[in-house]
């Protein structure tokens, strides 16, 4: 497959509330810390603000770093999310009316239930009109989301925003869904070189599955997040050689992410 190219990012996990921080404790600069954080949306109207649930301020916080750390306009930028079980808090608030006397469900529970509920959101927070994907592939969900923006770059060459974001289900639902820490990740990925561009990356499917080292400065339990498999892709895309990064994908199939500097 052709090469491209990784412009920006946005991260938001335990103890890694921005790139940035992410960067560095990943280089190993910094110490990893525990604290959880609480995302505000940006740019939302004040009604949209109150409604929005939690899975979509996640993925608004990140897809808004990556987008500003672009230096792009969201017109520019078409968006792939990608969510390995949706928003678990929404599921279990569903199953509680359901099962009530009245089986009554809100409108605006009803609404946020839906898998592209954070491209719509992204729409009304941003005002763009681009084209957007919501899809889901369980705990391939970060490398399908991957190949398909990576597709989608290549065929149309433009800009495309990834988002993938996954947080861990209530209580009484926890046991059946095993994600035990948030994570939310953005890449801006474009089909040419820009001035912001740090590394390039050429993409391939294999067989048998061969997931990567998970990076050992990190809690274990994080890997538990299927978006959180962007980390290792992430660690390897900072190194200042080329390096292969093999991501659990569909069935008994690997990705295989070839990355090397731009710089």
């Amino acid at each position: 497959m052709k090469a491209v190219y990784l412009e920006s990012v946005g991260v938001l996990g335990p103890g890694l509330p921005d790139w940035e921080t992410a960067r560095r404790v990943l280089d190993g600069e910094l110490p990893h810390r525990a604290e959880v954080p609480r995302p505000d949306p940006p740019q939302l109207p004040p009604n949209e603000r109150r409604r929005v649930p939690q899975l979509v301020r996640w993925a608004l916080a990140v897809a808004h770093e990556a987008l500003a750390g672009a230096e792009r306009a969201a017109g520019e930028v078409a968006m792939v999310f990608s969510s390995s079980s949706g928003d678990g808090e929404i599921v279990h608030k569903l199953c509680e009316a359901v099962t009530s006397p009245e089986r009554e469900v809100s409108p605006t529970m009803f609404h946020n239930s839906v898998h592209n509920a954070a491209p719509g959101y992204w729409s009304i927070s941003t005002g763009s009109q681009q084209r957007s994907v919501a899809l889901c592939g369980y705990d391939a969900s970060f490398a399908v989301g991957l190949l398909e923006a990576v597709g989608f770059v290549l065929a149309e060459q433009v800009p495309v925003l990834l988002v993938a974001c996954d947080l861990p289900f209530p209580e009484p639902l926890t046991p059946l869904r095993d994600i035990r820490l948030p994570f939310g990740v953005a890449l801006l990925i474009s089909p040419a070189p820009g001035n912001r561009a740090f590394a390039r990356w050429r993409i391939s499917l294999g067989a048998g599955v061969q997931p990567a080292r998970f990076p050992r400065m990190l809690p274990p339990a994080l890997a538990t997040n299927p978006a959180a498999q962007a980390l290792p892709l992430l660690a390897a895309s900072r190194a200042s050689t080329a390096q292969r990064v093999s991501i659990v994908y569909v069935g008994d199939r690997h990705m295989t992410v070839e990355t090397s500097p731009c710089r």
